[in-house]
């Protein structure tokens, strides 16, 4: 009989069934697993890891895999409006029933092995791509690399985005700490595809050590960004070159990297999963993927945008400064209490006219007083507290703002889900 008969009721239960909500480590999914999936099945892997640009690079292979039209899955973290969301098939969220049937699974077999919210939903999504005849598996790395629960997969291919300086309490404090962690996804023989500009030497030095072949943005594969097209190309064995690329259809000049990466990827795919250039096309311009430079138009358009930490800022500035550099801006804004908030705010603060500080209804956020000790810190006055919730932040926006002007949502998942939820309250 299942412990729970809702969606729901799992979740709650594991939110509070394991000791530590973050808990890194390979053993005890692994172990589970292995009781799940004894014979080791699995679809071809393509895994992600990085500090930005997972989720985006994600959305690209999906876009295209689907676009040639291979039943493609795809699992990504955390979630902006229902759990489902990270877990999908065909671009289409799972329902809540075949993931019950899928906790119901790793709660039989998991004996007296205790798991992390994270690690059953990492092995509720593995679980039910094995059993659904896939031809790809697209994995999202939660945190890290080296000890996240996705690393119990052997990737066909691995491919690393940008990496920058977050969650340094568990992945360290310099980008060389944060590029070994991520460098755990590398295998031997298995190609490391590798989207940073200026990747540290450990992920470089580990991909050697490991005899990971490596293929790096600017050296093996190479883009070029034009008015209203880019070109790609890559060396090697494997050369090829496409010219006239769409532009993305996820907004940033950012995200040409993260296309190219992907396509990098797929080309070392392409004995598996050959891709045509017809599906490429028909996949940039298709993507999509909430929270990334969303806007939501009307007389007071709404930009929303993920980014909290000070490189995925640095891209949102980049973009707000071409988009809508005579727009006076006002942003409703939260972070967690664990980043980096200081250089956030410094760094952006030059294109904000207003700050409206949004409570969040989670542990992790930072407090009121946080927030102004860090707004102190920046030497801001133009900024409002007092807001019982993010409805009534957003609302303080909207009345301070005046047609024509901007409203930007920021800082974390959490900001820009509520917007979404409460769209039609707020």
């Amino acid at each position: 009989m299942a412990r729970f008969d809702s969606l729901s009721g799992w979740l709650t239960w594991q939110e509070g069934f394991h000791p530590r909500s973050i808990d890194l480590g390979l053993k005890r999914a692994s172990c589970v697993f292995d009781s799940l999936n004894p014979k080791g099945i699995k679809p071809a892997t393509i895994i992600v890891a990085g500090t930005n640009g997972k989720g985006s690079s994600i959305a690209f292979l999906e876009a295209i895999y689907r676009a040639q039209g291979y039943r493609v899955g795809a699992y990504s973290s955390p979630h902006i409006l229902t759990y489902n969301e990270r877990i999908r098939i065909d671009g289409e969220a799972v329902n809540d029933s075949t993931i019950c049937q899928a906790f119901e699974r790793i709660d039989n077999v998991r004996n007296d092995v205790s798991l992390s919210y994270f690690e059953f939903g990492t092995l509720a999504a593995l679980d039910i791509f094995w059993r659904s005849e896939l031809d790809i598996q697209l994995l999202e790395v939660g945190l890290g690399g080296r000890l996240d629960a996705v690393n119990i997969i052997d990737a066909d291919v691995a491919l690393v985005t940008s990496i920058s300086i977050d969650h340094v309490d568990w992945l360290g404090e310099t980008r060389d700490a944060i590029g070994f962690e991520k460098a755990g996804i590398f295998r031997k023989n298995v190609p490391a595809v590798i989207g940073d500009t200026n990747p540290p030497e450990s992920l470089l030095n580990c991909a050697t050590e490991k005899n990971s072949p490596l293929l790096c943005i600017n050296k093996e594969f190479n883009f070029k960004v034009k008015e209203n097209e880019w070109d790609w190309s890559c060396a090697g064995d494997k050369q090829r070159e496409y010219i006239a690329l769409p532009r993305p259809a996820l907004k940033g000049l950012h995200q040409f990297q993260n296309a190219a990466s992907a396509l990098m990827a797929m080309v070392e795919m392409e004995d598996l999963l050959p891709i045509t250039e017809v599906a490429i096309h028909k996949g940039l311009v298709s993507v999509k993927l909430k929270g990334r430079f969303q806007l939501i138009d009307g007389k007071i358009p709404v930009l929303l945008d993920v980014a909290h930490n000070p490189q995925a800022v640095r891209a949102l500035l980049e973009y707000l400064k071409n988009k809508f550099f005579n727009k006076k801006i006002h942003a409703v804004f939260s972070m967690m209490k664990d980043k980096d908030i200081t250089s956030v705010i410094n760094i952006i603060k030059p294109m904000i006219k207003y700050w409206f500080v949004a409570p969040l209804n989670t542990p992790r956020a930072a407090s009121e007083l946080i927030m102004k000790e860090r707004f102190g810190e920046c030497g801001l006055e133009n900024v409002v507290f007092g807001h019982k919730n993010f409805s009534e932040a957003y609302q303080a926006a909207v009345k301070q703002a005046e047609e024509g002007d901007l409203i930007l949502v920021f800082g974390s998942f959490f900001l820009v889900s509520e917007y979404l939820a409460n769209t039609e309250n707020i």
